[in-house]
């Protein structure tokens, strides 16, 4: 239907515009064509004449078929987002160091697995609180996945506080970040730095090291990193993922990302 309205209109116009130009050529052979500045101006009237018929006829299918406008946004915002994963693509193989490389990024999973999931997440994001369990059953059911994870403190002062200091947490305790992300993103409750600090004295955390690591530049430096990172591939929002080539948005379940890993296996060992 899409096609048909498009051609229909398409060739409307296409045809009209042939009828215009049939009636200049047959003026040039005739041997009629303007010469004085007179004439010229009255075939220029002319030629308005026909643009303002081509577009009142325009109007009229518009306005008789409403529909093609709505039609033509779809296919707007189609074309708008194939350019965007194009644009993805690219930053992302141009980026792969930087997106993929573990170094000061946190790790659930098999460090040394060659398929990751990088994830941009805040500790104060409701649908990434939902999206813990897709990533615990994920490396739990799949011994050579990673899940790389990416601060991004983007739900105000409390995120970013709670941010810093399972930041610190990790710098100092790595072997328990895990479970201390587990507690501190699926816990009840707001995250914050009082409810951060207090849950890494609890797993064992020297809090006089802890609150000396808070200050330690690197950790700022590494959000700005992610911001960065986020910036170049459009992400605006958490959760948001990458899996090999491609940039995924939201909480879409487990399922959906399990295929994602799974086309990125396929990839490996074929032509995509």
């Amino acid at each position: 239907m899409k096609s048909k309205i498009v051609w229909n209109i398409t060739g409307t116009v296409f045809g009209l515009g042939l009828l215009l130009s049939g009636h200049a050529w047959s003026q040039q052979a005739s041997g009629d064509a303007p010469q004085t500045q007179n004439e010229a101006a009255a075939a220029s009237t002319v030629t308005e004449a026909e643009k303002e018929r081509i577009g009142s006829i325009v109007r009229e299918y518009l306005l008789a078929n409403p529909e093609i406008l709505e039609e033509v946004q779809i296919v707007l915002q189609e074309k708008r987002e194939a350019q965007k994963r194009i644009a993805q693509r690219e930053t992302i193989a141009n980026a792969q160091s930087r997106i993929f490389t573990t170094s000061g990024d946190p790790v659930i999973g098999n460090p040394e697995a060659k398929v990751a999931v990088v994830e941009f997440f805040d500790y104060n994001c409701g649908y990434c609180k939902r999206a813990l369990d897709d990533m615990n059953a994920m490396v739990a059911a799949d011994p050579e996945l990673k899940f790389i994870l990416k601060d991004f403190p983007i739900l105000g002062p409390d995120s970013q506080k709670a941010h810093i200091v399972a930041s610190a947490f990790n710098n100092l305790m790595p072997e328990k970040y895990r479970d201390y992300h587990i507690a501190l993103l699926g816990g009840p409750g707001r995250a914050d730095e009082g409810r951060a600090i207090q849950l890494a004295i609890e797993m064992g955390a020297d809090e006089e090291k802890l609150r000396a690591e808070m200050e330690n530049p690197a950790i700022a430096s590494g959000f700005g990193e992610t911001y960065e990172l986020a910036n170049m591939l459009g992400i605006t929002g958490t959760p948001s993922y990458v899996v090999g080539d491609e940039v995924v948005f939201g909480a879409l379940g487990q399922r959906v990302l399990t295929q994602k890993v799974a086309n990125v296996r396929k990839c490996e060992s074929a032509t995509c």
